[in-house]
């Protein structure tokens, strides 16, 4: 049986014979490779990328794009290698059969990251040609149109997939037809029982409707036709399931009232007829206020454009109408596909093709972002599922960004460094926060500073991806940064047992050490002590090449630099940055005796001297022994512990006193002992160990305070207690 010749009909009526020709030597290759292969509906495996293929003839694709989805499987399912489709069919189709081809070669922990790291690759592919994504698209329509062959797990997985991925990407390219096919089958794949019930609701409420639509139809023609505006096409428009039940879910309102809107599409000849049709409507019919959207003069990201109105219609039942022209109509079902559907137009299309390259240029730009494809993909859903807000520039531009988009957000929109030094924001000429929510029609100026950096808060309110993964980014390169500077001072400090230091190591040695432990460059080692993954003593005997002949020799040589080093302990400032945190147990301070704990991925972990959660440490290579810088500025925590007596107004007299004596209060956690008396346990700040003896000397002159202690996990013979 030959599968080709309904695809053959199908491209007759836009290419011509060499090409279909050459489109037929791919299905030959494909039909070779994929013999014996059986799908799991029972049907020859040549049935699948032929489906695809007539799907995307039917948009009238291009040759290259047929034969690309006619041999999308062979590089993962055949012995057939991207060489081989590249010397008979040219190397820009082996580029698009190898972008749309599942990632097979690399193993991955779980199922999540494997299909992450696949769309991250397709993101690539699809940046180099816009063309991988709209067969991906046409393959994933039609496995979903054969998903009952898969055991229900896998059906479930695949939906999930499809409604969180490809029908919004398809929506953001423009392609409404593919979005809602996508959509439907997914819902219907993913909650059965509910698309049938919603499906069976629909089907009894269309008899009742059939009568009410008639009606507002012929009213909605005569209504137009007295103002001599007859349009190209007025027809009712149908909710699609899914659609249904999102409003349903999301906006907690029954099936009956989402049946109770009666909606029409108006296409009309021009634009200006648009505008002429939905004044006649309006003068015949009342708009429902705020309900008026205009699309044309600001178009949706993926360059949809239409009037939205809601009217109030005959008999009071509400009306959602949409005006386009046949230009828009024909944009807002194929989007990014008009580009090669209609060719005959340039005009239709081509907005759609330049704001995909756009928004790819802007995945590229998140992709080399982020740490994982975890964390991209992630990213890449939050851009994808817009609900717009537009606002101007100061220079009268207009900028879309999600609903929800804050000043940080419009601020990374424009340009990352405008990001990261961002202060503050004028929203239509007021000062207002950064994490402000935008508003339709705002204008917003964002005041810079050279010496600003981003704040790890920003992170609780940014909602796009582009600005999130690039706060991170910067905070993972500054986390690299101080990493690097701690791993080399402590790296030195442990070579100075060995009476060496960093600068007199051979080169060669270094590179021995690099390679013996997989690393790339000094830096990468570097930073991987000072993350506390490396421990610096046993580095420095590795660079050092010190004698290993005998095991007693080596643990003497450990004890003495391990005493060596106890007696040139590595100073601390409290500047270091994310690499070096003060511990939550015992809260040190300037002026306390203090030592660090290596910790892998955090770095150093300073705690007191007395701490009892590193009692079972103090002897082995993770602890270092740390000292202040004699010159510290700077605000650090401390947890102390009062009993008041229960008074009005004690509380209050405490926070006076704690604010007299220059001491803010982070936490405060008030428990009751008795009747009499409270337990207060309070986090403040203050700049060093004098500081807080003042600061308790203070608070013991309430006369409501009985007892007031410096809290700690340390042992109590050793407690600090003023």
């Amino acid at each position: 049986m030959d599968y080709f010749d309904e695809l053959r009909k199908q491209l007759k009526t836009y290419l011509d014979d060499p090409q279909i020709e050459q489109i037929y030597q791919a299905y030959l290759l494909a039909k070779q490779g994929h013999e014996g292969q059986i799908r799991r509906t029972g049907d020859p495996y040549i049935t699948h990328p032929v489906a695809v293929a007539l799907i995307l003839a039917r948009m009238h694709m291009d040759a290259q794009s047929i034969m690309a989805a006619l041999m999308h499987d062979l590089l993962e399912d055949t012995a057939i290698d991207k060489a081989t489709l590249a010397r008979q069919f040219g190397q820009q189709v082996a580029d698009l059969v190898d972008g749309v081809s599942k990632l097979t070669q690399i193993k991955f922990e779980t199922q999540a990251e494997a299909q992450a790291e696949n769309f991250r690759k397709m993101v690539l592919a699809m940046a180099q040609d816009i063309r991988v994504i709209i067969v991906k698209l046409a393959d994933r329509l039609h496995n979903m149109r054969t998903l009952d062959a898969l055991p229900p797990s896998k059906r479930q997985r695949i939906a999930i997939e499809t409604l969180e991925i490809y029908a919004p990407i398809a929506n953001r390219l423009g392609m409404h037809s593919y979005r809602v096919d996508l959509e439907e089958l997914g819902f219907a794949a993913l909650y059965p029982m509910r698309f049938r019930v919603i499906n069976d609701a629909v089907q009894k409420a269309r008899g009742n409707r059939k009568e009410i639509m008639s009606v507002i139809e012929k009213s909605l023609h005569a209504c137009l036709s007295r103002e001599g505006m007859p349009p190209t096409k007025l027809y009712g428009r149908e909710k699609h399931l899914y659609s249904i039940y999102k409003k349903m879910r999301n906006k907690r309102i029954p099936f009956a009232d989402i049946m109770d809107v009666y909606a029409f599409r108006i296409t009309v000849d021009c634009l200006d007829s648009c505008y002429r049709v939905l004044g006649a409507v309006h003068n015949s019919y009342k708009p429902v206020p705020e309900r008026f959207k205009d699309y044309i003069a600001i178009p949706k990201a993926n360059g949809y454009q239409s009037l939205h109105t809601t009217l109030f219609g005959p008999y009071g039942v509400p009306i959602e109408i949409q005006i386009r022209t046949e230009e828009m109509h024909r944009m807002a079902e194929s989007g990014i596909a008009a580009h090669w559907l209609y060719k005959a137009d340039s005009t239709v299309g081509s907005k759609a093709h330049i704001r995909a390259q756009q928004w790819l240029k802007n995945l590229l730009e998140m992709q080399q972002s982020t740490g994982s494809s975890l964390e991209f993909i992630e990213n890449v859903k939050i851009d994808l599922f817009p609900d717009e807000v537009y606002v101007f520039t100061p220079k009268g531009n207009i900028l879309e960004l999600p609903r929800g988009a804050t000043a940080v957000d419009f601020a990374y929109a424009i340009h990352t460094e405008i990001g990261d030094t961002c202060v503050a924001a004028k929203i239509d000429r007021r000062l207002a926060p950064l994490s402000t929510p935008l508003m339709n029609g705002q204008n917003v100026e964002i005041v810079t500073s050279p010496s600003a950096r981003p704040s790890p808060s920003w992170l609780n309110f940014v909602v796009t991806g582009k600005a999130r993964s690039k706060i991170k980014h910067y905070f993972k390169k500054q986390k690299g940064d101080e990493s690097i500077v701690l791993g080399r001072r402590l790296l030195d400090r442990a070579l100075s047992t060995l009476n060496l230091s960093l600068a007199q190591i051979p080169e060669i040695d270094v590179a021995r050490v690099l390679k013996e432990s997989n690393y790339t460059s000094l830096n990468e080692l570097l930073e991987d002590t000072g993350m506390g993954n490396q421990v610096p003593l046993i580095l420095a005997r590795r660079l050092a090449c010190a004698v290993k002949d005998e095991q007693e020799q080596e643990e003497q040589e450990k004890k003495d630099a391990t005493e060596r080093l106890s007696q040139t302990p590595l100073l601390i400032k409290g500047t270091e940055g994310m690499v070096v945190s003060f511990a939550k147990c015992c809260y040190p301070l300037p002026g306390d005796l203090i030592v660090g704990i290596l910790d892998a991925g955090r770095g150093i972990i300073v705690h007191r001297e007395n701490c009892r959660d590193i009692a079972h440490l103090r002897k082995t290579e993770k602890c270092i022994f740390l000292s202040w810088e004699k010159s510290i500025a700077g605000d650090f925590q401390a947890e102390i512990r009062t009993e008041l007596m229960n008074r009005k107004g004690t509380l209050a007299s405490l926070a006076v006193a704690l604010a007299d004596m220059d001491a803010n209060i982070e936490n405060i956690t008030v428990a009751d002992r008795d009747g009499h008396y409270s337990e207060v346990n309070l986090i403040i700040s203050v700049k060093d160990r004098a500081h807080l003896a003042r600061v308790m000397r203070r608070v013991r002159s309430i006369p409501e305070v009985s007892k007031i202690m410096r809290a700690s996990r340390a042992p109590r013979s050793h407690g600090t207690r003023f």
